[in-house]
Formats: C-alpha cells, structure tokens, sequence
C-alpha cells in the first residue's frame, strides 16, 4: 500500500534500491550536483559519487544533416546499468562456500552416506580425526546438513533414515512396576554399570521381522561401554530358542565367558523367562521396567542401526546367517561419535586387550 503522508525517512547505512537510482537519474538531468543528490536522498556524497561513477554509459547519437552523417558519443547515468553494475559486484560479496573450491570431500561424503550409510555427523568426525582432506573444506555437522537440504549433494534427506524417524521426547513417562518378576529389577542394578565406566555390562533384546509366528527373529547383545554388538539368528521368539542361543554362546566364548559377560540387562518378554535361571551362577540379569525401553537405550540404538536393513515388516527368514553377520561387522565397523569416532570393533578389542593385561 502507497501511502501519501507518513512520517519513515529514509534509513542510512543502507544499500541503494533501484527507486533510488531511478530518483539519481532524474535529479542529474535536472542538473543536480552530486553533493545536492546526497542531501535530497539522505545520502553520503562518495555514495552519489560512486554510483554515478558504476552506473555511468556512453551512447552514441547520429545525426544526418546536408546528406551527411555524423556520429558523436555522449555519457549518461543510465539506473538499469547502476543496478547491473550493484548485482555483478554483490556475487563477490560474502566468505565463497566450501564446497565451490573443490568437490572432493562433496564426492567422498555422497559415497559414505549413499553406499555406507553413514549418518552427516560421522561423516564429518571420521574426516577430521583421521585428517582425510584440508580442513578448510571439511564443513561442521550442522553445514552438511545444510549442504543436502539445499540440494548441493546427491544426498537427500529420504537417504538419512534416522532424521526422518526421529520423534520428540515425552516427559510424561511414569515408572510401572513389574507384574512379571523374571529376575532382580534393574533398580537394584549398581550405579558403576549406568555410568559405563567399567567394560562387560551387555544389553539383551530381540528383533521381529513381519510378525509371522513362524518367522525367524534376531538376538542381539550390545555392550554398553564400547557399543560392540552381537547378532544371532533364532528359529523363533520363545523362551527356549532363547537359551539355546545362550548356550551356544557359553560354549563358543569359553573360559572368557564370565570375565567378557559380567551382567546382562533385558526386558520382561516371555521369551527372557529363563534367562535368570541359565545364568545366575555365571552372572546376574536384571530386568527393566515394563514400557521403559529408554532403560535399554543402547540396545534400542542399536535397533535403528539393524532396520537401515531389515525394515519393520520385511521377513527376517529372507535373511541368511551370513547376511546377519554381514549386518553386525557394518555395525562394529562403523565409526561413532560418542567413542570418539573410533569403531566398536576398535574398543572392544582394546577393552580385551587391557583386561588380558590385569590378570
């Protein structure tokens, strides 16, 4: 809306508009000076005096006259070759992008995040601390995801499944009391295994393929220091596919069983029943509360980890063991933040060797 009286003046410090280059024209045909177009536009003199300078083009006239023709060339402050001239000089405005001085960490990054699955964050770690490119064109986590949002990367978000399924946290949660007890509550499990600070503390849960009763489900095993996680395949979701799996474990595992295994914690499924009984003299199960899964987060992180490729839904039976294993070595394998992008693998094998080292 154009409003006739109004008390906003112009503001200062600012860049000329295209009106005001318009009004420029017009005062200099007028013959202002340029001191005079500086005070009637609220302007600094070298402002006037710059622009007039970019803006300025030389015409040619002709002029016929007695059969002859003659050509002479006069200058002029034209607005539309002053608001060209303003554009051209603005593209040099500005710290240029990362990625406009050379594609390769752009090329790298597409082949960890497409092929790899690697989420941007250790993408951009794992960069850093193994010193793969200059750190100049290395960008910071939350520019990458810049960088996919606006298109630069072949990336897409479609490609990032943990963004897409991510979900506020609700506050609202209250402890429930376990109807079913299995074994001691994860109450009673002591504070040096919460805090992460001692290696052998495991989390035990289940995955569920299509939910067919006759599906195959998978075992998985986390420990919650180093993040090194364990698949076993099971012919089904019951108490004793459970145990067998168990036992094979004992007997491949061996004489580090019990210095490898200190606790376990699981969930009050009924396929856990004898979970307390087949380990109480080798170590002690606890148990979380029922709906609390945040008490399982590891083994719920994990989870997300296993679904890029087997989603929710999709029959687990498809899936051969050496698929299965395939799945927990790309998880063991896969740098992580929070160890300092350093994999699983790495820091179990370190956790072994130091314990090889006390004993």
């Amino acid at each position: 809306m154009t409003h006739s009286n109004h008390n906003t003046l112009a503001r200062t410090g600012k860049h000329l508009s295209h009106s005001d280059r318009s009004q420029i024209a017009i005062l200099k045909t007028e013959n202002y000076s340029n001191r005079q177009i500086a005070h009637a536009l609220g302007r600094v003199p070298q402002t006037i005096n710059s622009e007039i300078h970019r803006g300025t083009i030389t015409q040619l006239n002709r002029q016929k006259q007695s059969g002859k023709v003659y050509d002479y060339y006069t200058t002029c402050y034209d607005p539309d070759a002053g608001q060209a001239a303003y554009d051209r000089l603005r593209l040099n405005c500005g710290r240029r992008p990362k990625w406009a001085d050379t594609d390769a960490f752009i090329e790298w990054a597409d082949d960890k995040l497409l092929l790899e699955k690697w989420s941007p964050d250790v993408v951009v770690g794992f960069a850093r601390t193994h010193d793969l490119f200059d750190p100049s064109i290395i960008p910071c986590t939350t520019t990458l995801y810049g960088w996919i949002d606006k298109g630069i990367m072949r990336t897409t978000n479609m490609d990032l499944l943990e963004k897409l399924s991510r979900k506020p946290k609700d506050s609202s949660y209250r402890s429930r009391k376990n109807k079913r007890i299995l074994g001691q509550s994860i109450e009673q499990r002591p504070a040096e295994i919460n805090d992460r600070q001692t290696f052998g503390h495991w989390e035990i849960d289940t995955v569920v393929g299509n939910k067919v009763k006759t599906d195959f489900v998978l075992l998985t095993l986390v420990e919650r220091q180093t993040r090194f996680e364990i698949i076993l395949k099971l012919k089904g979701k019951d108490k004793e596919s459970v145990d067998q799996a168990i036992s094979q474990l004992r007997q491949r595992a061996g004489d580090t069983f019990s210095t490898v295994f200190k606790t376990i914690t699981s969930d009050n499924g009924s396929e856990f029943a004898g979970l307390h009984q087949a380990l109480q003299e080798t170590l002690d199960v606890y148990f979380s509360h029922p709906y609390a899964s945040w008490e399982r987060g590891t083994s719920e992180n994990q989870h997300k980890f296993i679904r890029r490729f087997i989603p929710k839904g999709k029959a687990i039976s498809q899936f051969s063991e050496t698929q299965c294993l395939r799945i927990q070595q790309w998880m063991n394998d896969y740098p992580r933040k929070i160890l300092g992008y350093q994999t699983p693998h790495v820091c179990f094998a370190n956790a072994l060797r130091s314990l090889a080292q006390m004993t």
